[in-house]
């Protein structure tokens, strides 16, 4: 009841517009947002003519499952009674916001953004039959791997007509001060996301083709990649020690990152929170979060459906194609040699995990060049490769570095706050010439 204490006083003292949207984390059904209705009335925040709480209530669906049942839990919200009402009071306008990370977290990026372009065209469907305006509001974070990049390829991976004028996004991390931290470079990213909303309008029949032409092709792609993620990630019993053990994360979950702890309430890998999850493989330079899966999907869509269909799909649909250039960067990242000195941290019996990562990643690579027909990741795009080529000697050191201190702070029961110290400068120094976190 204090947030909405809260709410109404800063209304209050500073106008209606100094208070957004309510956000709902992982929105399942109807009563998560009734819910946020019910306590503003408790807090006696009502608009005095109406009647109606004068706030309006995002849903945010993120995982996997909430984003295959977006479309039924905007359906059934739109056809509750009391909710209508509300609704009416607020123009008839309604913001769902779409999570990229949880999702990408249980069953990989391939299935991940599958899922997330599919609860856009839902939701857009069900929002259309009640004549109700929505607004897409996209929750990314910094790295491919929750769901981050320019914008103008955002828009272009979106459902035909789903952005139609307007685009809402997050931004956090590090894309903050390389998007936002000058003026000259603030303006630049803001008419880099106009031109893509203008030019959406432009394109919008080749998107709609593409995903009717290709659909079941990735539909493919993202299943036989969901299952292989899931195969590895939560069907090895051995591959929770082995991800504890070959990466940094007992030294992220000590660091003071944002408002929120690395876990959430539970056990096990579910209960680990996405951004520590994807800032300790990019940090020991797995980077798995960004790419497993991807290969054994793509050759299972080959082998069933033909390898040829992957090309022209590239071609005709946008999403695919900057799917495949997320996945080919994230590749990139991965440096298995470097993994490796990671990789000798672990106890126990893991090689069959480090050659089940290892055949994954040349499968990956194999098909993701085949299919936009390159020799080397990134042919391509040759000034992001020499980038990565130049950068990697400056970064190896301090890898070995931090690899040494996991083994020397760990043998010492994590005591050492010298070692912890160092081992904070190394995270900081990856992250820096990597530029990415979580």
């Amino acid at each position: 009841l204090a947030v909405f204490r809260a709410i109404a006083e800063g209304r209050a003292r500073f106008g209606a517009g100094a208070i957004g949207a309510y956000v709902v984390s992982m929105a399942q059904g109807v009563d998560d947002v009734l819910s946020v209705l019910l306590l503003a009335r408790w807090a006696d925040i009502t608009d005095r003519r109406s009647g109606e709480v004068p706030l309006d209530v995002v849903p945010l669906v993120e995982s996997g499952a909430a984003l295959r049942n977006a479309g039924n839990i905007l359906g059934s919200l739109l056809a509750e009674e009391r909710y209508q009402r509300h609704l009416a009071a607020r123009g008839r306008r309604q913001t769902v916001l779409v999570g990229y990370s949880d999702s990408n977290k249980e069953e990989g990026i391939v299935s991940s953004r599958h899922s997330v372009f599919n609860a856009q065209a839902a939701l857009m469907r069900v929002a259309g039959e009640a004549d109700v305006e929505l607004t897409l509001f996209h929750g990314r974070g910094g790295t491919a791997s929750r769901g981050g990049g320019p914008l103008d390829r955002l828009v272009d991976s979106t459902p035909a007509g789903s952005v139609h004028g307007r685009l809402r996004v997050t931004e956090q991390g590090e894309v903050i001060g390389n998007s936002y931290g000058l003026r000259r470079i603030s303006l630049r990213t803001f008419e880099q996301a106009l031109h893509a909303v203008l030019m959406d309008r432009i394109g919008a029949s080749a998107a709609a083709s593409g995903a009717e032409r290709h659909g079941e092709l990735v539909d493919r792609v993202a299943a036989a990649s969901r299952e292989r993620y899931r195969e590895i990630v939560y069907g090895d019993p051995a591959f929770e020690d082995y991800f504890r053990d070959v990466t940094p994360i007992d030294v992220i979950e000590r660091m003071q990152l944002g408002s929120r702890v690395a876990w959430r309430e539970g056990a096990g890998i579910e209960s680990l929170r996405t951004v520590p999850w994807v800032f300790a493989w990019t940090q020991s330079r797995h980077s798995l979060p960004g790419w497993f899966g991807a290969g054994s999907g793509l050759e299972a869509a080959a082998r069933e459906l033909g390898a040829e269909k992957l090309v022209k799909a590239r071609g005709e649909w946008p999403f695919f194609a900057n799917l495949l250039d997320d996945v080919e960067m994230q590749l990139v990242r991965a440096d298995l040699q470097i993994a490796a000195h990671y990789d000798s941290l672990a106890g126990g019996k893991v090689e069959h995990l480090v050659e089940a990562i290892r055949r994954e990643h040349a499968l990956a690579t194999h098909w993701v060049t085949w299919v936009k027909g390159e020799v080397d990741l990134l042919d391509s795009r040759p000034r992001m490769q020499r980038s990565v080529v130049l950068r990697a000697p400056y970064l190896d050191p301090i890898h070995l570095m931090q690899v040494d201190l996991l083994k020397r702070w760990r043998e010492g029961g994590r005591k050492d706050r010298e070692l912890f110290d160092a081992l904070l400068a190394s995270v900081t120094g990856i992250a820096q010439g990597l530029q990415a976190t979580g």
